[in-house]
């Protein structure tokens, strides 16, 4: 199991820790900036983290790469790119930080209602995780989807073929 690189862990450090052996594919992690509604599903945990933002991306992106049977895919709002400095002070360097954090992780940038959308679907089945933060810059919301750390879409898609060949024969 993940742990903090220091101790000892705080309450949202140990929620992380303790729910990523049980998350999996279809599940969802959020790092959420403080104006992040409190959603009405049952399968949707709020926790509060009483730390900087990025570091709480960074502690959910270690512990997913600790997780060998997890594999993130990260989306984060198109609409930050657009935030302007005069409206929003600390977001020219909010986003180089973020950038050089998940440069190498690939990210998906999609409209915000659009990522609240794939979420919402996804809480009718699967369990939620946001880790709500102080942040105060808009559309700095970090969001985790899922996925299987020992299967890819390649390998699913191979698979699928093989059976469609199969039940053909």
């Amino acid at each position: 199991m993940w742990k903090p690189d220091h101790e000892p862990a705080t309450a949202w450090e140990r929620r992380i820790g303790d729910c990523l052996p049980l998350l999996g594919h279809r599940n969802w992690i959020v790092v959420a900036d403080s104006a992040y509604p409190a959603h009405a599903q049952p399968g949707i945990e709020t926790q509060i983290a009483d730390a900087d933002h990025l570091r709480v991306v960074k502690r959910v992106l270690d512990g997913i790469s600790a997780s060998r049977h997890l594999r993130p895919k990260v989306y984060v709002d198109r609409e930050l790119s657009f935030v302007s400095e005069t409206d929003a002070p600390g977001v020219a360097d909010y986003r180089r930080e973020l950038e050089a954090l998940l440069g190498h992780t690939g990210v998906d940038r999609l409209p915000h209602e659009q990522i609240i959308h794939k979420l919402d679907q996804s809480a009718q089945l699967f369990r939620i995780l946001i880790v709500k933060t102080d942040m105060t810059i808009p559309y700095t919301s970090v969001f985790f989807e899922l996925n299987c750390g020992y299967w890819n879409p390649e390998a699913e898609q191979r698979l699928r073929q093989a059976i469609r060949v199969a039940e053909s024969a």
